[in-house]
């Protein structure tokens, strides 16, 4: 969670407040055009090697140099917005279903329900997040199916207490009181009426959770769990590249720029939504 609050300092010190939602919108949005134009903004294949280009500095030909197999950095960067975008997708939606749907039940039902799933809440965050799901990881075995099951294990749990809490608020609220006098069911009541209400804080939890798997997408491929080589990843880029920090820095550094900044885009949306919906991130 370090990187997360440093990445949230450094947001704030650059931008005002009421530029941050625009500016998140904006750098977002060109690693979205970069992924879908990735085709033809990368010059080379991103996984084709050439061991007579092997570790060349920046340059006309290769603007941001080459690594140790010949590859392209600026296309490898520019294909693995892709993966790491579909990973702060599926990594973010899949707890966000879960976790939300599973703390609408607890808030409304209450009883027996709601107490299993506040114990389950307690056994999850007995652990420390990261080791959990590297633990979920290793059983599973390395790969990104089974980093979004574990992320889904985990995850859910922040979504399920920030929706438990706003629908235990507006069960108690007038206009929920009125559609039971009008003999609506239970399942409409809570889908059609509390659910939508309740989502507002877990959807502005949900930019700032991108940066959080983002971050550990990155972390688990680093260590050789999550997406596997040649893939253009910027995790993988990372890994690949620490044994040459010295003599071809830009293996490591580019790559690392890029989860940075998709990173701030997502802090910097989580800032601004919570500005306009009235939810503090």
């Amino acid at each position: 969670m370090s990187a997360i609050t440093a990445i949230a300092g450094l947001r704030r010190r650059v931008l005002p407040r009421q530029h941050a939602l625009s500016a998140g919108i904006i750098i977002v949005g060109l690693w979205l055009l970069a992924a879908l134009l990735a085709p033809w903004l990368a010059p080379f294949d991103p996984i084709a090697q050439d061991a007579a280009a092997s570790l060349l500095p920046p340059g006309r030909v290769h603007l941001l140099g080459t690594d140790n197999f010949g590859r392209d950095i600026f296309s490898r960067v520019v294909w693995g917005a892709r993966v790491d975008l579909q990973i702060c997708l599926l990594g973010v939606l899949f707890p966000f279903m879960l976790g939300t749907t599973l703390g609408a039940l607890s808030g409304y039902l209450g009883g027996v329900a709601d107490a299993t799933i506040m114990r389950v809440i307690d056994i999850v965050l007995a652990f420390p997040f990261l080791v959990l799901m590297l633990a979920i990881i290793a059983i599973l075995g390395p790969g990104l199916g089974s980093f979004y099951i574990a992320m889904a294990m985990v995850g859910w749990v922040s979504y399920a207490r920030l929706v438990r809490a706003q629908v235990l608020t507006l069960k108690q609220r007038d206009f929920i009181l009125a559609v039971r006098s009008l003999g609506y069911g239970h399942t409409r009541i809570l889908f059609r009426h509390l659910l939508p209400n309740a989502l507002t804080g877990a959807l502005v939890f949900s930019m700032s959770d991108c940066v959080l798997v983002l971050l550990n997408g990155a972390a688990v491929s680093y260590l050789g769990l999550g997406v596997q080589p040649p893939t253009a990843e910027w995790g993988v880029m990372v890994a690949e590249g620490q044994s040459f920090i010295t003599t071809a820095w830009w293996i490591t550094t580019f790559p690392g720029l890029a989860i940075v900044l998709l990173a701030m885009g997502f802090s910097l949306i989580a800032d601004g939504l919570g500005d306009k919906l009235g939810e503090r991130v």
